[in-house]
């Protein structure tokens, strides 16, 4: 999966917002689009150590973070904290959007 262009971050961060009027309803609307088309599980690695992404959540004061696992021990990152994985999980454009939107 390639990288999106500028035009399409811009198409995508429309498509997310399109009914989302200031920051937290954009915030939630990212977050519902990134939650439903983002594959999970998919591996990276997280201080040298390679976890599993289980999950997405929405947490007060956090944003948008990626629920990590590794054995038994789970953590929340941002998702825009997280490492790009690689090979890039089927629905990571919208990580890329949310990143472009967030800049």
């Amino acid at each position: 999966m390639k990288r999106p262009t500028s035009a399409e971050l811009d198409a995508l961060v429309a498509e997310a917002t399109v009914d989302a009027y200031g920051e937290h309803e954009q915030l939630d609307a990212f977050h519902t689009v990134i939650a439903d088309c983002l594959a999970l599980p998919f591996d990276t690695t997280v201080l040298g150590i390679t976890v599993s992404v289980i999950a997405v959540d929405l947490r007060p004061g956090s944003g948008i973070v990626a629920v990590c696992r590794s054995g038994r021990h789970r953590q929340a990152v941002g998702i825009l904290d997280l490492p790009t994985p690689s090979p890039l999980p089927e629905g990571w454009q919208w990580v890329e959007a949310y990143r472009y939107w967030t800049a």
